[in-house]
């Protein structure tokens, strides 16, 4: 075969097989009378090699030694390849990102893109300060992408960043509750509970229901953070989890704090009186617990909670009688 039928056959250029016969890589067999190459089918094969194995990313000279080396092994060559290929999507990857959140800039003009990209680098920096800028600066200064202040509000370990990452947050707009949500299944319980803590100072129907739904987190940390933003926000759904942390000694005065603010409502009230006298009565309930729940009896108000007390008064454990008869007189003063 003459090379403009291999040409045609292989998908390669006539130059480029030049090329690689410049480079030993494939010679033809022979030479027509009038001094063409000719090509055998033997050839035409190892063409075919030497496309598949540039496939693969191998570069010529690699693929020189593959094929003339007889002692090559391709397990080293083909593990570099894999290390090489993840880096370059990795490099890719973070660039679409970033590419990504500055079109969701909406960029009027060039000005408006170096300003995004130095807010976005700004908030990667490794300055805590710089990158407290840039979070304060990201509402009024350059609009943020909602996902950009998600991943550095999820990786912040300095609390005044965090704070500031979390207030623009809040007033970023729609999107943050839904993102900060997958963060709550993090492997890692710092990220967990960052995430938690981000959407308990959003405001919204979207954050309270990413929050119910938190109410079930396996993390006990997590389930406390959503159960005292909820508490605060009049969702009843939180009662159990706060008369839990109360028993467990978890943030027990802001966990009572809650319960008095839902317990605004009569029937709620009722419905929390009932649940801290319930927890009261149970048999592995220990002595502490017993006065915490005592106390946090103090801010519900009612005939439930009240008769309560006055059976604690009489309670066979003295702290816990002492704690409900001077709550009593505390009601009586009111």
């Amino acid at each position: 075969m003459l090379i403009g039928e291999v040409a045609r056959r292989s998908g390669v250029s006539a130059r480029m097989l030049r090329h690689y016969e410049s480079l030993g890589l494939v010679r033809p067999s022979g030479r027509t009378g009038s001094g063409y190459r000719e090509y055998s089918g033997k050839d035409l094969r190892r063409i075919f090699h030497i496309e598949s194995l540039r496939s693969l990313g191998l570069s010529l000279r690699e693929i020189g030694r593959a094929l003339e080396d007889p002692g090559f092994t391709p397990s080293a060559l083909v593990g570099d390849l894999i290390r090489q290929t993840r880096e370059r999507i990795a490099a890719e990857t973070e660039l679409l990102t970033r590419l990504r959140r500055i079109d969701a800039t909406d960029p009027a003009d060039w000005e408006d893109v170096l300003q995004a990209v130095a807010l976005l680098q700004a908030l990667g920096a490794k300055s805590a300060n710089a990158r407290q800028r840039a979070a304060l600066s990201s509402v009024d200064e350059v609009p943020v992408p909602v996902e950009a202040l998600v991943e550095a509000a999820l990786s912040e370990t300095e609390p005044n960043v965090a704070g500031a990452l979390r207030w623009a947050l809040a007033r970023s707009g729609d999107g943050g509750p839904a993102l900060l949500a997958k963060g709550l299944g993090s492997p890692v319980a710092a990220v967990r509970e960052r995430a938690v803590q981000s959407l308990a100072e959003m405001p919204g129907d979207e954050a309270t229901a990413q929050l119910r739904d938190a109410l079930a987190n396996r993390d006990v940390v997590v389930r406390g953070y959503a159960a005292l933003a909820l508490g605060t926000r009049g969702v009843v759904n939180a009662v159990p989890t706060l008369i839990d942390m109360i028993v467990e000694g978890r943030n027990d005065t802001d966990a009572a704090d809650a319960l008095s603010v839902l317990a605004s409502d009569k029937a709620t009230a009722d419905q929390i009186a009932t649940g801290l006298v319930d927890r009261l009565a149970h048999d592995t309930t220990k002595a502490p617990a017993r006065g915490r729940l005592t106390q946090a009896l103090a801010g519900i108000p009612g005939t439930t909670a009240s008769r309560a007390l006055v059976e604690l008064s009489h309670d066979g454990e003295r702290a816990v009688a002492l704690t409900a008869t001077y709550l009593l007189q505390l009601r009586d003063t009111r």
